[in-house]
C-alpha cells in the first residue's frame, strides 16, 4: 500500500498531467482559430487582388464605385468593418497567447502560431470536405472518371425531394419515373462526394433522395439542372477541436452534355476558355467535371425572355456587356491566326452535313417517300437546305470567297477579330436580382446585373458576326409550344434599333481612361478620309464655332463607325445562317439515317478502294439511336427554316437570281421577306 507521500505525489503528478492536457487543448484550439483567421484573411486578400485590375486605373478623386470595380460574379465583398474585426480578433488571440501560464516571452509564443498558420488546418479540412475556394483561377477544376445517365430524367418535373408517404394508387409508370429520379440523384451525390465540392459532404448518401433537382429549359445543346441540398440536414458529427461551418451546401448548376455534340464542341478547349474567363471573373466558375458533364457555380438569377431582348434598356445593357467581353479577353496569337471560328466551324462540320443531307435528299427523291411522309414530318417539308445539298454547299463557298474579298482580304478580317460569345440568345443571358443596397442598382452599373453563361461556342470572330448572331436571336422563341424552331424574321431589329445597339456598344468604355481600345476606329475598319480639314491652330483661342466643329467631327466619326459595323453585320449574317443550318443538320436524328449513311460510305469505299491504296476513309461520327423524347427540339425544321433566311439574304443582296432557285422556294421567301 503506497504511503501518504506517494499518494500525494501521485495526485500532484495527475494534477500536472490534467493541467498539461487542458493547456494543450487550449493551445490546440488557439492554433486552430488562429490558422482559420489567417486562412480567412489570405482568402480575402486574394479576392481584393483579383479586383485590383479593375480598380487600378480608377480616378482617385472619385468616391463613387466605378463600373470596373464590380466583378461579373455575384460574390460578397468584405467590408471595412469586417476587416477591422478580423484584425481585432488577431490582436486578442496574440495577447491571449502571450499571457498564458508557461509563456516565457510574447515573441516565442507568437512565432509557432504564425509558423503553423502557413499550413491548412487538418481539423477544419476534415470537418468540411475540401471546403476550399480556389485562389488560382487558372487551376483546373477537379474531375472524376464517371458517367451520369440522365436519359430517364429529361422531363421538367419529377426531381422533388422524396416524400415519406407514397401514394399506393400511383401508376406503375409514375413509380418507375420516381425510381429513375432517385437513382439519378444518388449518382449526383456520389459524384459530388468524389469531387469534394464545397459543403456537399454534409449531405449523406442515404439522403440523396431528399435533394431537389430541377431541369431548366432553354439549353439546346445540353440538359441543365439546378441541384439543391436537402432542406433539413443532420448536425455534423465532429470532435470538439474541429471547426465546422453550419452554412448549408450551395446550390449547384449541373450541365450534362448532349449525346450528339462531341463532333460539334471540343470540350477540353471549352474548359481552357472557361479558365481564361475565370481570370477575369466572367461567367460561372467550373466546380468539377465528369465524363459527360460538369458542375458549375449557380447564380441566383433568372434567364431573360425572348421579349426582353427587344426592350430598349435591356438591349443597351446587352451591348455594354458585349463590349466588355470583347475588350476583356485578349485573343491568343494562334486564335487570331486561325481566323474567324465561323469558317473553322463550317470546315469542321461540312463533311458530316454532306453525309446527312445527301442521304436525306435521296430519301425525298425515292419512291417510298410519300408513304413514309405520313409518320415522318420532315419528308413533307422538302429539301432541308431549300435546294439539293450540292447547290447549297456551292452557294456557301462562293459567298465565303465574296465575303473575304469584300472585307479587304483574310488579313484584314483577322485584324478585326475579337473574343466573341457567338451564342447570345436570351437563355444564355441571366438577370441577377440584387438586394436594395447593392451597387448593381446604380444607374451606371445596371448593365452588370446581366450575367452571360454558356461559352461553349465562344471563340475568335468579328464584331459584325457577333451583332448579326445576336440580332437573329431576336427572331426566336425557343419556348413556343408548337414552333420552337421557327425564325420570325419580322422580329429582326429595325435599322433604328440596330443603330442604337451598335452606338451603345461603341460609346461604352469599359477600359481605363486614356487607353487605346482594340475596337477603336483604326482597328475595326480601314482608315477613312476625314470629313473636315484639320483645325487651324493659328486661329487663336478656341471659340464656339471651333467647339461645334470638333463636336460635329466627333459625331461624324462615330456615325461612320456605327454604319460600318451595321454593314458588317449585314454581310456576316449570311455566313451565320449557313453555320447554324449546319449545326442543326449535324444534330439531326432520323430513323434509319445512320444505317443508310453507313451503307453509302461502304459502297463508296468499295468503289474507291484501288484509288485509296488501301487507306480507309474517315469514319462517320456515330449518333446514338435513342428514341426522341416528346417535345424534343426539331433540328431539321430549324435548319430548313434558317435556310429561308439564308436564301432571302442572297436574293435581297442580288448575289443569286430568282431563276436560279426553285419557284416554290422563291415564292415562300417573298411571302416572308423583310429586308434589314
Amino acid at each position: 500500500m503506497p504511503s501518504l507521500d506517494d499518494q500525494s505525489g501521485a495526485k500532484h503528478d495527475g494534477a500536472q498531467d490534467q493541467s498539461k492536457l487542458e493547456e494543450d487543448t487550449q493551445q490546440g484550439l488557439l492554433h486552430q482559430v488562429y490558422e482559420w483567421l489567417h486562412h480567412e484573411k489570405t482568402r480575402r486578400q486574394n479576392r481584393k487582388a483579383r479586383k485590383s485590375e479593375a480598380t487600378s486605373h480608377a480616378t482617385p478623386e472619385s468616391d463613387a464605385p466605378t463600373e470596373e470595380s464590380l466583378l461579373e460574379r455575384p460574390r460578397s465583398n468584405p467590408s471595412s468593418e469586417t476587416s477591422f474585426s478580423l484584425d481585432k480578433l488577431e490582436k486578442i488571440l496574440l495577447q491571449y497567447a502571450t499571457t498564458q501560464p508557461g509563456s516565457e516571452a510574447s515573441s516565442t509564443q507568437r512565432q509557432p502560431i504564425k509558423k503553423q498558420s502557413r499550413r491548412r488546418l487538418k481539423g477544419l479540412r476534415r470537418g468540411s470536405a475540401s471546403e476550399s475556394e480556389l485562389t488560382d483561377a487558372e487551376a483546373p477544376p477537379p474531375g472524376v472518371e464517371a458517367y451520369l445517365d440522365n436519359t430517364k430524367t429529361l422531363a421538367y418535373t419529377g426531381g422533388a425531394a422524396v416524400e415519406e408517404n407514397i401514394d399506393s394508387s400511383a401508376s406503375v409508370k409514375q413509380a418507375k419515373d420516381a425510381d429513375a429520379w432517385v437513382t439519378f440523384k444518388t449518382e449526383i451525390v456520389r459524384i459530388v462526394h468524389t469531387l469534394q465540392l464545397k459543403g456537399w459532404r454534409k449531405v449523406p448518401a442515404d439522403l440523396a433522395g431528399n435533394i431537389e433537382v430541377v431541369r431548366l429549359s432553354g439549353a439546346l445543346t445540353n440538359a441543365v439542372y439546378v441541384v439543391e441540398p436537402p432542406k433539413h440536414l443532420p448536425p455534423p458529427k465532429t470532435d470538439s477541436n474541429t471547426l465546422v461551418s453550419r452554412k448549408p451546401p450551395p446550390k449547384l448548376l449541373l450541365r450534362i452534355y448532349g449525346p450528339q455534340v462531341d463532333h460539334l464542341i471540343d470540350r477540353e478547349k471549352e474548359l481552357q476558355i472557361l479558365r481564361r474567363l475565370g481570370k477575369k471573373n466572367i461567367g460561372p466558375r467550373i466546380l468539377g467535371t465528369f465524363l459527360n458533364g460538369r458542375f458549375e457555380e449557380y447564380f441566383e438569377a433568372r434567364p431573360l425572355t425572348h421579349k426582353e431582348l427587344r426592350m430598349p434598356e435591356t438591349a443597351k445593357q446587352v451591348a455594354k456587356r458585349m463590349r466588355e467581353l470583347h475588350e476583356g479577353i485578349t485573343l491568343l496569337e494562334e486564335e487570331r491566326e486561325g481566323g474567324p471560328m465561323i469558317f473553322n466551324n463550317w470546315d469542321k462540320w461540312v463533311d458530316r452535313c454532306e453525309q446527312v443531307t445527301t442521304w436525306l435528299d435521296k430519301e425525298l427523291e425515292s419512291p417510298q417517300n410519300e408513304a413514309k411522309a405520313a409518320t415522318e414530318p420532315w419528308r413533307r417539308r422538302g429539301y432541308v437546305c431549300g435546294v439539293q445539298w450540292d447547290i447549297f454547299r456551292k452557294a456557301v463557298e462562293n459567298y465565303r470567297r465574296w465575303l473575304i474579298a469584300s472585307s479587304g482580304g483574310i488579313a484584314e478580317i483577322k485584324r478585326q477579330l475579337v473574343f466573341a460569345h457567338n451564342d447570345t440568345q436570351y437563355g444564355n443571358l441571366l438577370r441577377m436580382e440584387p438586394a436594395t443596397q447593392s451597387p448593381l442598382l446604380l444607374p451606371a452599373n445596371e448593365h452588370k446585373q446581366l450575367v452571360v453563361i454558356d461559352f461553349e461556342y465562344s471563340s475568335a470572330n468579328t464584331p459584325g458576326f457577333e451583332f448579326a448572331n445576336h440580332f437573329t436571336e431576336w427572331c426566336y422563341n425557343y419556348h413556343d409550344e408548337e414552333r420552337s424552331w421557327a425564325c420570325n424574321n419580322r422580329a429582326y431589329p429595325t435599322p433604328e434599333q440596330q443603330y442604337q445597339f451598335v452606338s451603345t456598344y461603341l460609346t461604352h468604355k469599359p477600359g481605363a481612361a486614356g487607353t487605346i481600345s482594340p475596337l477603336s476606329t483604326p482597328t475595326i475598319h480601314p482608315r477613312a478620309s476625314a470629313a473636315f480639314a484639320p483645325l487651324d491652330l493659328d486661329e487663336g483661342a478656341e471659340g464656339p464655332s471651333q467647339a461645334s466643329q470638333i463636336e460635329k467631327f466627333a459625331d461624324d466619326e462615330h456615325d461612320k463607325q456605327v454604319r460600318f459595323l451595321m454593314q458588317q453585320t449585314r454581310l456576316w449574317r449570311v455566313m451565320g445562317s449557313a453555320q447554324w443550318i449546319a449545326w442543326g443538320i449535324v444534330q439531326a436524328k432520323v430513323p434509319g439515317m445512320e444505317e443508310g449513311i453507313a451503307e453509302a460510305l461502304a459502297a463508296r469505299d468499295g468503289s474507291n478502294k484501288d484509288e485509296q491504296n488501301g487507306e480507309g476513309s474517315q469514319k462517320t461520327p456515330q449518333v446514338e439511336d435513342d428514341a426522341d423524347e416528346e417535345g424534343d427540339f426539331d433540328y431539321l425544321a430549324y435548319s430548313q427554316d434558317r435556310a429561308m433566311f439564308f436564301w432571302s439574304d442572297l436574293l435581297a443582296m442580288k448575289l443569286v437570281k430568282e431563276e436560279d432557285l426553285p419557284a416554290p422556294l422563291v415564292e415562300h421567301i417573298k411571302s416572308r421577306l423583310v429586308e434589314y
